[in-house]
This record gives C-alpha cells, structure tokens and sequence, in this order.
C-alpha cells in the first residue's frame, strides 16, 4: 500500500536533484536510506580495541563524582 508525505518545496527540489532520471522518489528514498545503513554499519566497531569506551565511561564516572562533591 503506497503513503503520501508532504515536503517543504526546497526539501522536493533536493530530493529531486539528487533523483536518478529513471528512478522513483521511492527508489530514490529507499537508496539513501540504505546507503546511510551502509555508513552506519562501516562505522560500527570503529573504536574496538583502543580502550575509548573504558576511557570514556571513567570520565563519565569522575564527572559525576565531580557534580557530587558541590
């Protein structure tokens, strides 16, 4: 079953620069939608390995122990 959505006119206009001149708007979202899974799934993991999320969740811990002693 198709939907309606309502977009702004420069919102229409990007989409439409960006649109294939044999693809559909619905191709066309399907195709950014999956190219941001892409960027999101190339960047998971990223950090393996180096400590960071360690690091980063004794920062977090200090600052609250910070915010505590006020």
């Amino acid at each position: 079953m198709s939907k309606r959505i309502r977009v702004e006119e420069d919102t229409h206009a990007a989409l439409s620069a960006l649109k294939g001149d044999d693809e559909t708007f619905d191709a066309l979202l399907t195709r950014l939608l999956e190219e941001r899974r892409e960027r999101v799934r190339d960047g998971a993991g990223l950090w393996d390995g180096t400590g960071a999320a360690e690091k980063a969740r004794e920062a977090r811990t200090e600052m609250k122990r910070g915010v505590g002693n006020r």
